[in-house]
């Protein structure tokens, strides 16, 4: 980030680029050592590591002087942490997760829970996804000097990666402490390096298992195959069923529309996505509508003999997990009946086909328009040296903006993010790029200030 780029003309905002540029040493060590806690909430991790990341986040809070509390219900702990707002002043509600992804068992080329710097990037296991966002929200405290000019409460999550079971109960048990005039949700993604983005809709999702049964045990491939269906050949001919020729969802009755028309090309996709040479993409019409308002099924586990332990044997259930994200308006009850009909219908040979609700979530479209939002992308041009920020879709599902927007429907909701397109959140060499980082701590810190002026009511001082 050259000095040009990152200073703002307007003396405000260039003093607090001042101060973040001064605080990100300290906001990056307090970010690796965050990182270095495994704290995977999959159940069949080590759980203390939650909770040694949930002591970390709240003493990380307590020491910008926020009165701070891990709560629980029935689920890993969460932290809220709160600085009442001065007179007049609007309440702002950040929100970030502290639990992460499996590493998973290979692919990375540096240790994942050992932050290490490669270039411009910093790597590991949460870096990004989101133990930044938790890190930019202390960041913007830091630069106001733990003296905001707006109300703040911070929350910070410790079940994202695994569905926000316990979200609800949170939100019914403390949702008065959570009240507040604008959200910020730190858990999406900026269009690409140098050009910021606000997320104003998100795909919902709906994942189910579905299990295919041609016999009643195995038996011998060679005596029977040819006669007998198995069970792994029915679930790969009901799985071929699930798009048509084009790769679009032939799941009939789902909704789709047109997403909004910024400059994506197929070399951008080949370069965001990591699609091999000789692969076409699948689908019809925009690419972005086809990754942020058209319906997607994905097979993303199977369970079967491994290859090296298969017997000459006639299998006689297969069973796969199918993860559907559908448009932002879509209701997942409705997809999911969608998804089941068609399952049950095509069941190939006659074959018994079950299938049963892993898990759902809705999705999010926002009427980003007003002066809370006015006031972000403010923010972002300033942050970004002049650059026009730009409104995205996502085609991945975040399932706790809906219920944040039901809960506080009177609060505008800004969804941003640390990532960029190289991040690689969930999957192996996840990285940070660090100018990225501190613009959006500044853009936060620079927001802060921008709601601070507008007042309760929403309009300038």
């Amino acid at each position: 980030m050259t000095e040009q780029q990152q200073t703002p003309a307007d003396p405000r905002a260039a003093d607090l680029a001042a101060r973040v540029r001064d605080l990100m040493p300290g906001v990056r060590s307090d970010l690796e050592t965050l990182t270095r806690i495994p704290s995977v909430s999959l159940p069949s991790f080590d759980q203390h590591h939650v909770e040694d990341s949930a002591r970390t986040v709240a003493e990380l809070l307590q020491a910008e002087g926020l009165q701070v509390e891990v709560v629980r219900e029935g689920g890993q702990p969460a932290v809220i942490g709160h600085l009442p707002a001065p007179e007049g002043a609007p309440t702002v509600l950040l929100y970030a997760h502290h639990d992460v992804q499996p590493p998973g068992e290979s692919g990375w080329d540096t240790d994942p829970f050992e932050p290490t710097q490669v270039g411009e990037r910093l790597y590991g296991r949460g870096v990004a996804d989101d133990k930044a966002g938790v890190m930019a929200h202390v960041a913007a405290l830091r630069a106001h000097g733990g003296r905001p000019p707006v109300g703040v409460t911070v929350f910070v999550e410790g079940e994202e990666e695994v569905g926000s079971e316990s979200l609800p109960h949170i939100l019914e048990r403390h949702g008065d402490r959570l009240a507040c005039d604008a959200i910020v949700l730190a858990d999406s993604h900026n269009w690409k390096i140098g050009v910021p983005a606000l997320t104003t809709t998100l795909r919902g999702m709906v994942r189910v298992v579905v299990e295919v049964r041609a016999l009643d045990h195995g038996v011998h491939s060679g005596l029977y195959g040819g006669a007998v269906p198995d069970g792994l050949t029915a679930l790969a001919r009901l799985l071929a069923t699930l798009h048509d020729e084009a790769g679009d969802v032939a799941v009939p009755g789902l909704m789709s529309s047109e997403a909004a028309d910024l400059d994506y090309s197929e070399d951008d996709l080949r370069a965001d996505s990591g699609l091999a040479d000789g692969v076409s993409p699948i689908g019809t019409g925009s690419f972005l509508s086809r990754m942020w308002t058209k319906p997607s099924v994905t097979v993303i586990g199977i369970d079967a003999p491994s290859v090296d332990r298969a017997a000459n044997l006639l299998t006689p259930v297969g069973r796969a997990k199918l993860s559907m994200r559908i448009h932002p308006a879509e209701a997942p009850g409705t997809a999911y009946q969608a998804l089941k009909e068609h399952l049950e219908r095509n069941a190939p040979w006659g074959c018994q086909v079950s299938v049963t609700l892993d898990d759902e979530g809705s999705g999010f479209a926002a009427d980003a328009q007003g002066p809370v939002y006015d006031a972000a992308r403010a923010a972002f041009r300033d942050a970004w040296g002049g650059v026009e920020p730009v409104d995205i879709g996502v085609g991945g599902s975040i399932p706790f903006v809906a219920a944040f927007a039901e809960r506080f429907p009177q609060a505008a909701i800004l969804v941003t993010g640390v990532e960029d397109p190289d991040t690689r959140a969930h999957a192996a060499n996840e990285s940070l790029h660090l100018g990225e980082f501190e613009r959006v701590c500044l853009a936060e810190a620079l927001l802060l200030e921008r709601l601070g002026a507008l007042g309760k009511d929403g309009s300038h001082d």
